[in-house]
């Protein structure tokens, strides 16, 4: 039985249970919420390396970290590189988007790397294999072909998957009818578009969910229902498309549940700050308190080079405003494959982003750390700050590199400390 199954029934299972202990909340709490969908456990029951994470309603904001090769760029050793960077920085997830070289090898070496759930995007392969195995193009993959990488997902041990299930004719007849400006950005999206008119056919994950929960449910794992249609530019935003689509993945989510299969909801993408809280809204609504997943949102698309930033300021707004799982954005989005510093530093922005959402949710314990910081400050404590600190290499290398023979304060102010002096004078009677 999956998770929700159980928990329907009332049964706290080992995985809900360590959950609750990593949230500091009651277990009995969790299952609730995973048996009424508003929360997600996931781990496949063949990925024996990992611990089950919980996302979803009044639980931490998560993070997601993309790895994965390029047809330009295959480098499987990179690619571990990039995924312990990406865990030791703290990322709660890691999804594979590898696209070159031997796709089931590199993803079966970072599912046996990663002690957090893994998530892959199975069109991927699928399109890929049809490519460089049958020499076909892309448009004809066929229907068997994808559901058969599904189901090697699942064997494989892979927690969740990204599956377009909501690009539809209909959903692309809007995008037609109302014109954007970059039409669909997403990859897996566009696989699935160039599919559906070059075979005259309907998407076969929306035609065949039936299937594909049948497969999801056999392994326990959880779909990402993907955002094929989100805007890949602010002009685009919050339009027919992305919202038609986001509806029929209310209708899906609601289907999944009926057969105690667990789901998210994937989001935009690029999104004007006073348009991101409805988002999230629409999203609440329109999918029935379903776990919602965010890329960024970035919320401008003039920053090159500085897209982890436009990321976290989207992701922040976004988080507060109800989503529960951020993906990273790095500095080289859109610019080129990302480097292992690049992932890092990717993470730590939005693991900022997602404290900052934290607090101001209301999550248990988010405040607590910020209050520790401040203790440390005002007493001058380095080591103190640094424990506290979301990048401890950062703070220590910042601290060092202008060090003074006061120990007690830092280059910035040197003896004019505002905490040194107030300390020897303020508690003084006038």
């Amino acid at each position: 039985m999956t998770q929700m199954a159980l928990a329907k029934k009332g049964i706290i299972t080992e995985e809900v249970s360590i959950c609750a202990k990593a949230e500091g909340i009651d277990a009995g709490i969790i299952a609730e919420r995973v048996a009424e969908g508003t929360v997600i456990v996931t781990k496949n029951r063949h990925h024996t390396s990992t611990k089950p994470l919980a996302i979803g309603r009044g639980l931490k904001t998560k993070i997601n970290a993309n790895v994965g090769t390029s047809k330009d760029c295959v480098d499987g050793e990179e690619e571990l590189k990039k995924v312990r960077a990406a865990i030791e920085a703290g990322a709660d997830t890691i999804m594979d988007l590898s696209t070159g070289g031997n796709l089931k090898e590199i993803k079966k070496s970072i599912i046996e790397a990663s002690n957090v759930p893994v998530g892959t995007v199975p069109i991927y392969q699928t399109a890929i294999e049809a490519v460089e195995k049958r020499g076909k193009p892309i448009v004809e993959m066929s229907k068997d072909d994808l559901f058969q990488t599904i189901e090697e997902e699942g064997e494989a041990g892979v927690d969740f998957i990204t599956v377009h299930c909501g690009v539809t004719r209909e959903s692309l007849s809007r995008i037609k009818q109302e014109g954007r400006l970059m039409d669909i950005v997403s990859r897996g999206g566009s696989f699935m578009v160039g599919w559906m008119i070059f075979n005259d056919k309907e998407n076969p994950l929306y035609e065949d969910f039936d299937r594909l929960l049948e497969v999801a449910k056999s392994f326990d794992m959880v779909l990402s229902l993907g955002d094929g249609f989100r805007p890949g530019c602010l002009a685009d935003a919050t339009d027919r498309g992305q919202i038609q689509e986001l509806i029929i993945l209310g209708e899906l989510t609601q289907r999944a549940w009926e057969q105690d299969v667990q789901v998210m909801i994937e989001g935009p993408g690029h999104v004007p700050i006073n348009q991101i809280e409805a988002n999230v809204l629409l999203e609440k609504r329109l999918c029935h308190g379903a776990p919602f997943y965010v890329l960024g949102p970035l919320v401008t698309d003039i920053a090159p080079g500085y897209d982890h930033v436009t990321s976290a300021i989207g992701g922040a707004i976004a988080a507060s405003a109800g989503a529960d799982f951020l993906c990273y954005v790095t500095p080289s989005e859109h610019l080129r494959l990302p480097s292992v510093e690049d992932v890092r530093e990717g993470v730590i922005t939005a693991k900022i982003a997602a404290h900052a959402a934290d607090i101001a949710k209301g999550v248990k314990g988010a405040l607590q750390m910020d209050i520790e910081m401040a203790k440390y400050r005002k007493k001058l404590d380095w080591d103190g700050q640094f424990s506290c600190a979301l990048d401890i290499k950062k703070a220590k290398k910042f601290r060092e590199s202008r060090h003074l023979e006061d120990s007690e304060v830092c280059s910035m102010c040197g003896d004019y400390c505002a905490i040194k002096i107030l300390g020897e004078y303020f508690n003084k009677s006038f």
